[in-house]
């Protein structure tokens, strides 16, 4: 792959209007803007990252989570961008290189928009209501390939959906993102018939059109399938999008945690300076000697943490970037980083599936959330399905315009009802599911 190629300003679904902008904002930075303004954009601060959301402690939601992946992938990519434009000095498109952390942050700012309420759980509800539940009628009336879309249903398929499908009402191209940021959410280039037991792929086959025609115009390396399927070499700036959000939900995660005395600081604290050198240690110990606040010792160790894998993971991709252009790079950047730093993510890793995700409100919202999104699908299924019952009037009078809910084919219209349960935030789908069970109905004598 070709770095000229590879950074496009070109917006999909407005190809025919590009041309060069004038200004001091480059197309990237409109994207960015663009995603800011957007009401999916704002709708991530009612949606669940890991913890319930905050009562009196504030914890991460998918907005602050989005906020801080793009502050992280900005510094990484220019940490990157500069080694690059030393090593392409000579080439007449070395300008472009600027642009590579404006994709970046644009690119992180939109990873998360197609992820359900509550949490992974919402993507799992999903999926097992096809594969387990009672969405298992619909297996003969679709496709193999529509039904592997549904019973893997992922976050990050759908965010390219959100960005790129034209919903009622709206422009062609839908967000009408550039090339480069569509290209860069992509962390798994692939269809569903490939998602496999990890249940992981990039796009459901009603947008597989429309990523190959990105990737193709981007120069994506096409890997050949026996089975047909469509694979693609990832675009390179999904290793930087990819290790910014790992760094922070891992580190956040903890840094949550102890805020919530899931952790207890002489747990995160030892836990924290394994990132470091015995030299960095100590001078890390002694600025932490001046700090009395337990909350502000760890958040000053994760800001020491962060700086240290941002720099590790720079390196490993320039190390690495010629790999990553053949699209034979294996793994993430935090794969490829040196010790001390790799051992201690590890570290943070186990230590977070052991007593993070398995905590008691952890579990519950996920139970929580399991049992209303499972009702809500079965609910708003058997109303398309049957648009011409009281109830399904009644309740499909209550779904949005812009989702297609009368689609001609049975396909269409549970997309239609994923895209809209899918862009509920928590509190939305928690107050629909109780008016729905009649548990919050309020009538005046």
């Amino acid at each position: 792959m070709s770095w000229d190629r590879l950074i496009n300003d070109k917006r999909f679904g407005l190809e025919h209007f590009h041309d060069p902008k004038t200004g001091s904002r480059s197309d990237f930075q409109r994207d960015f803007d663009r995603l800011v303004f957007s009401s999916p954009f704002r709708r991530l601060q009612n949606k669940t990252q890991v913890f319930p959301l905050p009562g009196s402690i504030f914890v991460h939601n998918r907005l602050t989570h989005s906020i801080e992946v793009a502050s992280v992938g900005r510094s990484m990519a220019a940490e990157i961008a500069a080694g690059l434009r030393q090593k392409y000095s000579s080439e007449p498109w070395v300008g472009k290189l600027y642009s590579i952390g404006e994709i970046v942050s644009a690119a992180c700012l939109a990873h998360d928009l197609g992820n359900p309420p509550f949490g992974h759980s919402g993507e799992k509800a999903i999926s097992t209501y096809f594969s387990e539940g009672e969405g298992r009628c619909f297996r003969d009336r679709l496709t193999d390939l529509q039904w592997t879309d549904l019973t893997n249903f992922e976050g990050n398929a759908n965010a390219f959906r959100l960005l790129t499908h034209r919903f009622n009402g709206r422009r062609p191209g839908g967000f009408a993102m550039t090339y480069s940021t569509l290209a860069s959410i992509a962390k798994y280039p692939f269809d569903s018939s490939l998602a496999g037991s990890h249940g992981k792929f990039g796009f459901f086959s009603s947008e597989q059109d429309d990523f190959i025609k990105v990737a193709e115009e981007l120069g994506m390396i096409r890997h050949k399938e026996p089975s047909g399927a469509v694979r693609f070499a990832r675009h390179p700036l999904v290793y930087i999008v990819e290790a910014a959000d790992d760094i922070c939900y891992e580190i956040m995660d903890i840094e949550d945690a102890h805020k919530l005395k899931i952790l207890s600081t002489e747990e995160v604290i030892p836990l924290f300076l394994g990132y470091f050198d015995e030299a960095r240690r100590a001078h890390i110990t002694r600025v932490m000697e001046s700090v009395d606040d337990p909350n502000e010792k760890i958040a000053y160790l994760r800001s020491c943490i962060i700086g240290a894998l941002v720099n590790r993971c720079a390196e490993a991709f320039l190390c690495h970037e010629e790999e990553i252009l053949r699209g034979q790079f294996r793994g993430s950047l935090l794969d490829h980083i040196p010790d001390p730093e790799h051992r201690a993510y590890r570290d943070c890793e186990a230590l977070s599936w052991k007593k993070i995700y398995c905590a008691g409100d952890v579990v519950d919202i996920e139970l929580a959330g399991t049992r209303i999104i499972s009702f809500l699908i079965h609910e708003l299924v058997k109303a398309v399905c049957n648009p011409d019952l009281n109830y399904s009037r009644l309740l499909l009078a209550k779904v949005p315009e812009q989702y297609e809910v009368d689609s001609p084919g049975l396909y269409g219209k549970l997309q239609a009802v994923l895209d809209h349960i899918s862009g509920m935030t928590d509190v939305y789908a928690l107050d629909l599911y109780s008016r729905l069970k009649g548990m919050s109905l309020k009538i005046n004598n």
